[in-house]
């Protein structure tokens, strides 16, 4: 990919078990990709209640369309603080380690190319083998497995 080539990432992560349980990559950052990405968590995780939404304000996240699909849903949509990260920081901190053990370090040849890396990364590193401090120093995949184990 050349560098002014813009890609953008969307992904739901769960503040527990930090793991990322959806993610798509677009060449817009449009609702579509943001409602794509929810109809698709939402379906494999047998349509769950009582849910809250939390984003940034970005206009993806705040138009009426995505808004009205969360109502249909009786999903609470929530927000990020206008200039606070910290509200979003399990997500930022994904961020941070995706560019610094990836995309960071390396060139990407196409879009499919960078998909599959992402694809790599993300279920052959992060989510199966990058032990968090937050959870105990276990992987997303190993926190979730030992507190449904628990049941």
């Amino acid at each position: 990919l050349s560098k002014n080539c813009l890609c953008f990432f969307c992904s739901i992560l769960p503040t527990h078990p930090r793991k990322v349980i959806a993610w798509l990559l677009s060449d817009k950052p449009n609702a579509e990709l943001v409602i794509e990405i929810f109809r698709k968590d939402y379906r494999n995780r047998n349509c769950p209640q009582g849910l809250m939404f939390h984003s940034e304000r970005r206009t993806q996240y705040t138009c009426v369309v995505f808004s009205k699909l969360l109502d249909e849903l009786n999903v609470v949509q929530s927000f990020s603080g206008r200039a606070c990260p910290f509200d979003n920081a399990v997500l930022e901190a994904f961020f941070k380690f995706l560019k610094a053990e990836e995309t960071n370090r390396k060139s990407y040849s196409s879009f499919s190319d960078l998909h599959i890396f992402l694809f790599e990364y993300i279920d052959g590193f992060y989510n199966s083998k990058r032990p968090h401090s937050t959870i105990d120093f276990l992987s997303p995949n190993d926190f979730e497995a030992k507190f449904f184990s628990s049941f």
